[in-house]
């Protein structure tokens, strides 16, 4: 019932933030490069830090984790109001991660790895947002993470966490899992996910020591890499908006719906999380398991992604 009364919570905070977002115009105007054609809410994501603080002023989590969220959230929600440069954007980012390492206890183990997860963290902010889209890519996808997290034992302790996230998602949900979407996550939303699921996942490797766990985020992992080194190829700006990943292709080019694409997303990421706790229970997710599962991923999403787009090439002939 509690968690209940959250959810409610939460929903009421979304319906008062649509208000001064409207009073405030804070929308999404469509352009070339969205995926969407009328002007909706922006920003509507706020609910996912203002969970963590609630989390927070709970005893779920710790102040600095909340403190980590809630810089990038601020500089984002900034963002979203009227562009700022990359630099403050980075500094940012950059802190957030740090604290989040000092959370996590980071600095008292090896250092030299340190730069190589700063880099790969930043990454996954970046990755996340950019695959933030269409109609209920990042509500879902993120859902299934939370989901899958709270099925592993050696996350018991941060069930309650893991829960009050997971209703802001469900009320997020109601609101932009639909057929015209009444707010988007904008980039408060979105990267205040990413870095706390980016926070989760190192603490969840560093208390199992599986990192087979990594599976959890490939499925947006492998489109977002593998679609940057295309444009790469392409001699295209990765830094700029565009409509190249494969999700895009299925719900712009071909038409397919946003919920259908956004449930194939997050059904084939909840697939291979199963999988991946199966073999983890019965002692064999070892690593060259964990590559060989990588290894298929990654043909299996090129051969996808060459069968669309040469549809899409046939279709403009």
């Amino acid at each position: 019932m509690f968690y209940i009364a959250l959810l409610f919570l939460f929903i009421g905070i979304e319906l008062i933030y649509f208000k001064i977002a409207d009073y405030f115009n804070i929308i999404d105007k469509p352009n070339s490069r969205s995926s969407h054609t009328a002007i909706t809410l922006r920003g509507g994501g706020i609910i996912f830090p203002l969970a963590i603080l609630t989390a927070c002023l709970l005893g779920y989590v710790s102040w600095i984790v909340t403190l980590a969220v809630f810089l990038v959230a601020i500089v984002s929600f900034i963002d979203d109001i009227k562009p700022i440069s990359q630099l403050p954007r980075f500094i940012c980012h950059a802190i957030a991660i740090l604290l989040i390492f000092y959370d996590l206890g980071l600095f008292m183990q090896v250092i030299w790895p340190l730069p190589i997860v700063f880099i790969l963290l930043i990454g996954w902010v970046n990755v996340f947002n950019f695959m933030d889209g269409i109609n209920g890519i990042t509500v879902l996808y993120s859902f299934v993470a939370i989901l899958s997290f709270s099925f592993l034992e050696i996350n018991k302790e941060s069930l309650p966490l893991l829960i009050t996230v997971g209703m802001s998602c469900c009320a997020f949900g109601i609101f932009n899992v639909r057929k015209k979407a009444k707010t988007f996550a904008g980039d408060i939303g979105s990267i205040s996910m990413a870095l706390f699921l980016g926070y989760f996942m190192i603490k969840t490797i560093l208390d199992s020591g599986q990192i087979g766990y990594l599976l959890f985020l490939s499925v947006y992992g492998i489109d977002a890499v593998i679609t940057i080194f295309t444009r790469i190829k392409k001699k295209e700006n990765i830094l700029e908006p565009h409509r190249s990943h494969l999700y895009q292709y299925l719900a712009n080019e071909l038409g397919y719906s946003h919920i259908k694409v956004s449930l194939l997303y997050a059904g084939i990421q909840l697939s291979i999380n199963i999988s991946s706790i199966y073999l983890q229970q019965i002692g064999k997710l070892s690593l060259p398991i964990i590559i060989s599962l990588f290894l298929f991923q990654i043909s299996f999403y090129i051969w996808i992604r060459n069968k669309v787009v040469q549809k899409i090439a046939l279709e403009k002939i």
